[in-house]
């Protein structure tokens, strides 16, 4: 990912930041939010963690598991960046290179991760169950969730809102040409128009304008804009009204204080507290506040960022079980080495596929063809 600066001028092309490199700060973003999912899957929910661990992951970590809870959040944060990169990576692109980066940046790894996860939950000696051959097949075309299959992956999902979200910002920022005043068209006609569907109970309104995660979408495209101009009157306000709606569709859906059966109880503030967090941690890289966490390491972490969110929850519980009920291991010592173990293979799926196909299929696909 480039930097980009500069002023608001409409049409024109973000300018590389000074170093010329990456914002390394945003790749260390994304790996934060992508082991804070990785805390909630292993020890702030219930569900088959429950069977890997061999009894509740409340009772496993019996300090711990409240505090994980909120790890689902996490997603949410990285819609926030993904609003942020998309926006960057999309300005001054045709919408053929645009197709191009995010397919071949998507695809690649997403593919292994479902042949992989699939073929490992085949195996006699996993007690979780593989879905049928079928509909892996249509697993790999990342339309399983809309066309009702059953998901390989269970943080798919996220993946099926990055789609959409990719689709409307080509139709309506990319396709047309990228400048200041559509992309703030895009914002501002986006959160209303999801306000709109919110109310007017529509599935098909919901499924296109996802009334519940496009203001951190929209969060993100707008800390763009205060990226290329801290002054900018209307980024800012794009900023504070997608954080002001997204914090309450967060807690409208997270908030469960007053159920007494829930696994844990996410209260309104922490709940809060945890999407500020996302917004101002991309509005403090926005902005330039961590231009000295330039690590080259970051980068490292960025890459693993994707196929470890994509790998980690599933086969993170085979190798729980595997560990802590087969082998003894103790849960802190299961903990950290299944995190780690999935971090290995992401470095493993990063290195043999991720950096030798995702740039011949980008070659491939933005190749013109007559």
């Amino acid at each position: 990912m480039n930097t980009a600066r500069g002023g608001p001028g409409a049409g024109v092309p973000p300018k590389a930041a000074p170093s010329g490199g990456r914002l390394r700060a945003l790749d260390g973003l994304r790996l934060v939010a992508a082991l804070m999912v990785a805390c909630y899957h292993y020890g702030g929910r219930g569900g088959d963690i429950t069977h890997a661990w061999g009894t509740s992951a409340a009772r496993v970590f019996p300090t711990l598991h409240t505090p994980f809870a909120y790890g689902c959040l996490g997603v949410q944060v990285f819609f926030v960046i993904s609003g942020f990169v998309i926006c960057m990576s999309g300005w001054g692109r045709s919408l053929r290179s645009f197709f191009a980066s995010r397919t071949a940046r998507l695809m690649p790894a997403y593919w292994v991760a479902v042949l992989l996860v699939t073929a490992v939950f085949a195996l006699p000696a996993v007690a979780y169950a593989a879905v049928s051959p079928s509909d892996a097949l249509v697993n790999l075309t990342l339309l399983q969730q809309p066309l009702g299959v059953d998901r390989v992956l269970g943080v798919d999902w996220t993946l099926w809102a990055e789609v959409r979200f990719y689709a409307l910002f080509a139709l309506c920022v990319v396709l047309p040409g990228a400048s200041r005043r559509r992309v703030i068209l895009f914002c501002a006609g986006w959160i209303l128009a999801a306000a709109i569907a919110q109310g007017a109970h529509q599935p098909l309104l919901d499924i296109v304008l996802m009334p519940e995660y496009a203001p951190f979408f929209v969060g993100g495209v707008g800390l763009f804009l205060v990226h290329r101009d801290r002054r900018d009157p209307y980024a800012w306000g794009i900023v504070v009204v997608s954080f002001l709606i997204g914090q309450h569709y967060a807690v409208g859906s997270l908030w469960n204080a007053a159920d007494p059966n829930a696994f844990a109880h996410r209260t309104s503030f922490g709940i809060i507290a945890v999407v500020a967090f996302g917004f101002v941690a991309v509005g403090a890289i926005a902005l330039g506040l961590l231009d000295r966490v330039n690590w080259r390491w970051l980068t490292v972490a960025g890459a693993l960022t994707y196929p470890f969110y994509l790998v980690h929850e599933h086969l993170g519980w085979v190798v729980v079980e595997t560990l802590h009920r087969r082998l003894g291991v103790p849960s802190a010592a299961t903990f950290l080495l299944t995190v780690t173990a999935m971090l290995v293979l992401a470095w493993v799926v990063n290195k043999v596929v991720e950096e030798r196909l995702t740039p011949r299929l980008r070659k491939a696909l933005a190749a013109p063809r007559r």
